[in-house]
């Protein structure tokens, strides 16, 4: 099968006037504030603050290495894209907020160090870990047997692979559970993704079944994905189930989520053999206890997704 992957950067403010973090329309990848199709408009995070109680835990922070401890900080690479993972609710340049914010924010405290966030492209940041550009990535990194090769992981929450079509669409009726319902079908998907790579490697799935290939089409900005659907340039979503099952439930979005694909652990994502992962899956499992952590999924809706202990480097979910 010659299935064509295009890889599409739309950055430009007429594209992110659609970006539906801001309107809470969908899912998004930063921006500029606008206005949505629908008119929507941008939605505040909650107020509750299940972060501000969290105290330095003295035995949990021993356990960073003694430069790091020394330094105060921790430079974290964030992938600030969607809710309810991580975007901006009052627009770039204001404080991101969403659940990897929040776990990222109680764990930095309980290791008693100040997070140093520095946004980048969620493609970007595993790469740079290698070459100490960052202590840590966030971005709702999925723990997967490739990643593994390069990356050290320690999990706070399990999440996955989903699909979601414009509401109204008809042409899949039903829960994705074999590719091979998207043959003939055009796909968007986020650039470097767990949905990019199973994608990809299951580009021959169609051509074996006898049937017309499905097309993918990659962006690196979760708003553009979402306005080439309203558009009809794709005809489905793969993303995040927490973020495309948020994303159906905000009407503005005119999404329909179908459901759970492939379920994957996520993770704080480090350099190979590095230093502070012990210390990390301490403070996740430290806030799992205290019950910082259920409120913190409480507070986002995303409960479901819970663990009841932090793993370092776990197998792949099969």
């Amino acid at each position: 099968m010659n299935t064509r992957t295009i890889r599409t950067r739309l950055r430009g403010t007429a594209a992110l006037a659609l970006l539906p973090v801001l309107a809470l329309t969908a899912c998004g990848s930063g921006g500029t504030p606008g206005t949505s199709p629908a008119g929507a408009q941008a939605s505040p995070a909650p107020t509750d603050d299940p972060v501000a109680a969290v105290r330095k835990v003295d035995s949990v922070a021993a356990l960073l290495p003694a430069d790091v401890r020394k330094a105060g900080t921790l430079r974290i690479g964030s992938s600030v894209g969607f809710p309810p993972g991580a975007y901006y609710p009052n627009g770039p340049g204001k404080a991101p907020a969403g659940q990897d914010i929040d776990i990222a924010d109680a764990v930095a405290k309980v290791l008693g160090v100040k997070p140093v966030r520095q946004d980048a492209s969620f493609e970007t940041i595993l790469p740079a870990l290698g070459s100490g550009k960052y202590d840590v990535g966030t971005g709702n990194f999925g723990v997967t047997t490739q990643r593994l090769k390069t990356v050290d992981f320690v999990t706070y929450i399990n999440d996955g692979q989903g699909f979601a079509v414009k509401k109204g669409n008809t042409t899949l009726k039903k829960k994705v559970t074999d590719l091979k319902q998207l043959c003939g079908l055009t796909i968007g998907t986020g650039a470097g993704t767990t949905f990019e790579t199973t994608l990809t490697a299951q580009k021959d799935i169609c051509a074996k079944a006898g049937k017309k290939p499905y097309e993918v089409k990659v962006y690196s900005e979760n708003g553009a994905t979402l306005t080439a659907l309203q558009q009809g340039r794709i005809d489905v979503i793969m993303s995040t189930i927490n973020g495309l099952r948020y994303q159906a439930a905000q009407p503005a979005a005119r999404t329909t989520f179908l459901g759970e694909y492939h379920r994957l652990d996520v993770g704080f994502a480090f350099a190979k053999n590095s230093p502070l992962t012990k210390a990390f899956q301490a403070a996740v499992d430290a806030l799992i206890k205290d019950g910082t952590y259920a409120r913190i999924l409480e507070k986002w809706g995303t409960s479901a997704s819970a663990i009841d202990a932090s793993q370092i480097n776990p197998p792949e979910h099969r």
